[in-house]
């Protein structure tokens, strides 16, 4: 069984980016996004998830740029650096921080089917930890586990091949730290060095040699108009190529001769409760 879930980070950030979200969800194979509890856009954003019940809503939990919910009087860090910096000086209560963002989405009447973090700061074990205790707090079962998988092609510069190689050395921690909380996570994880470069061609490609079990694919798709334009993000042309890139007419055929299925995180759980039944 190979399973493929698509999902966009940024729900939430610009309602430019919302709009790509939605496009990719109904022309293309976006399948799950996750919500930015304090952006700009988050009315727009519940809007849309209420129009668009297929689209699995998950929360992407912020510890780097924008504003604290539960401290209003004060931005969160700028940059992974600062938040470094901050939690070595435990400036910062994390799991209320996070709690706060959760507890905003749930109040909109959104019921959250996965977590993951801006920036991917539950790389830091401060965060990690905040993040899988509000997954068995919350019932929020699915967390992301972002170590690349080994990626066809030539995308992604060489500073961000280096990263994913470090990150990949934090899997062990990672696991361990998951399994203490109950939470679950895809099998295999792809996108975080093809982030704003990658083509429908590419996708092809890593159809090709998806490997068995989950994966979840992160994207980041959007439309540059005027909000997204003048947001405080390196992703701005590249989100609506990315956006071009998950609506190729090409890519749902090829799922299906290849045999992958795709979906949410609530298809994943489907599955995974079937395995139960059955003993697999």
């Amino acid at each position: 069984m190979r399973a493929l879930v698509v999902n966009a980070d940024d729900f939430g950030f610009t309602p430019d980016v919302n709009e790509g979200i939605i496009r990719a969800h109904r022309d293309g194979i976006l399948t799950a996004t996750t919500l930015m509890a304090n952006g700009d856009a988050f009315e727009d954003a519940v809007r849309l998830a209420d129009e668009n019940p297929q689209l699995d809503i998950g929360v992407h939990l912020q510890m780097v740029q924008g504003k604290s919910l539960s401290q209003p009087e004060r931005p969160l860090p700028q940059t992974v650096t600062v938040l470094m910096g901050e939690l070595m000086a435990k400036r910062w209560d994390v799991y209320r921080e996070l709690r706060a963002q959760v507890e905003r989405i749930l109040a909109a009447g959104i019921t959250p089917t996965h977590l993951d973090t801006h920036k991917h700061t539950h790389l830091l074990p401060p965060v990690l930890d905040a993040v899988a205790r509000l997954s068995e707090d919350f019932r929020i079962s699915w967390v992301r586990r972002p170590f690349d998988l080994p990626m066809p092609g030539n995308a992604g510069g060489f500073k961000t091949r280096v990263a994913a190689l470090v990150m990949r050395q934090m899997r062990l921690h990672f696991r361990r730290v998951l399994l203490r909380h109950h939470a679950k996570y895809t099998d295999h994880f792809a996108g975080f060095v093809w982030t704003g470069n990658y083509s429908a061609d590419d996708l092809l490609r890593l159809f090709a040699v998806l490997p068995e079990g989950s994966t979840e694919f992160m994207a980041h798709p959007g439309v540059l108009g005027p909000d997204l334009a003048g947001a405080e993000t390196r992703l701005k042309e590249s989100r609506a190529e990315e956006l071009k890139a998950l609506t190729d007419p090409r890519l749902r055929p090829a799922l299906a001769a290849a045999g992958i299925e795709l979906g949410g995180y609530r298809m994943l759980e489907r599955m995974r409760q079937a395995n139960q039944k059955t003993g697999a």
